[in-house]
């Protein structure tokens, strides 16, 4: 049986929404909600949803940069969500991230050796005489050539500033990597060269991703399972080719209609979800889509819906997720 390098059971990220001057929040901003989910070593998992539903906050509360509010996060075997900063520490280096704008996430002050330099001194393989040495290493694995050691990151292009934070990361020797919308800011083009390289290094250093995006079609050709969210809730985890042919959630389903088919003799209109996307401070009763579902039961409304496992490690969060399934709603084209 394959291991789990990340389980999470329960895990909720809340943001105080109204504050009396004194005393506890009275409401609060459930931006991860209830969230359960294992990561499997050395696969690539998936992250899709609407802007706004708690995706690149859920990576970031596995990483620890955004407060556990209540839950358990296991990294290595480890229970790491309610350890302090400085116990902390030694599964920092593990545990890496690759953010969406990479000009933004690079020090303008620092040349590139300077910025890898920085990452290094975590990596307690690499002596401090050999630091050089290694920063030069880490550009010949991301595709960039030494003599831009000492370039500050304004002079490189979208693309090559991705591959240098790529190469932070990868600076630590990291087991675990979140890469939070990293291709979205890129021209189509250099997105399918950096998703290259994410899939070589992923062979060559044996990492584990978790891959956060909105694009379901990249997410088809980079990700072994994918999990999809909404509203703070992950509400579908499938492998990728299952959740692409026979999506059992309605959600999950018209994320897929919404998204343009390259065909030009294709006459298909894009799905359109009714309805808004639910506040976080104030989700809907029961199951948190039934607003917009076009399958909606009077239960959906009042009761929150249980996991249903599918089979493996797929599951749905959906009280008529067989119903729909034996009558082909879901599938059907």
């Amino acid at each position: 049986m394959t291991a789990s390098l990340i389980k999470l059971e329960e895990v909720n990220t809340w943001f105080p929404y109204s504050k009396p001057i004194v005393g506890k929040p009275e409401s609060w901003v459930k931006a991860v909600n209830d969230v359960s989910l294992n990561i499997i070593e050395g696969e690539c998992i998936g992250l899709v949803g609407e802007s706004g539903c708690g995706k690149s906050t859920l990576g970031r509360t596995i990483l620890r940069l955004a407060p556990l509010y209540s839950g358990n996060i296991h990294f290595l075997g480890d229970n790491i969500g309610k350890l302090s900063a400085k116990r902390l520490k030694p599964y920092r280096a593990k545990m890496q991230m690759v953010f969406q704008d990479p000009k933004a996430s690079l020090n303008p002050k620092m040349t590139v050796f300077k910025i890898l330099k920085e990452a290094l001194v975590l990596n307690k393989r690499v002596a401090k005489e050999d630091y050089l040495e290694q920063a030069v290493k880490l550009l010949n694995l991301v595709d960039l050539r030494p003599e831009h050691i000492y370039r500050y990151p304004h002079e490189f292009s979208g693309g090559q500033q991705q591959r240098i934070s790529i190469a932070r990361a990868l600076a630590t020797d990291p087991k675990f990597i979140v890469f939070d919308e990293a291709t979205s800011a890129l021209d189509v083009s250099v997105q399918a060269q950096v998703i290259n390289l994410m899939k070589a290094l992923q062979d060559k250093l044996m990492l584990t991703y978790l891959f956060i995006s909105h694009d379901l079609s990249i997410m088809e050709h980079v990700c072994s399972r994918v999990a999809v969210m909404y509203a703070g809730q992950v509400v579908e985890v499938q492998n990728s080719r299952s959740l692409f042919d026979a999506p059992r959630h309605p959600y999950t389903r018209a994320l897929k209609n919404a998204v343009p088919i390259a065909d030009p003799e294709s006459k298909n209109d894009l799905g359109i979800l009714k309805g808004d996307v639910p506040k976080l401070s104030n989700p809907p009763s029961g199951c948190h889509f039934h607003p917009r579902c076009d399958f909606r039961d009077k239960i959906c409304s009042k009761v929150s819906p249980e996991v249903s496992k599918i089979n493996g490690n797929s599951w749905v969060r959906c009280h008529l997720h067989e119903k729909l399934w034996k009558h082909g709603a879901l599938i059907s084209e």
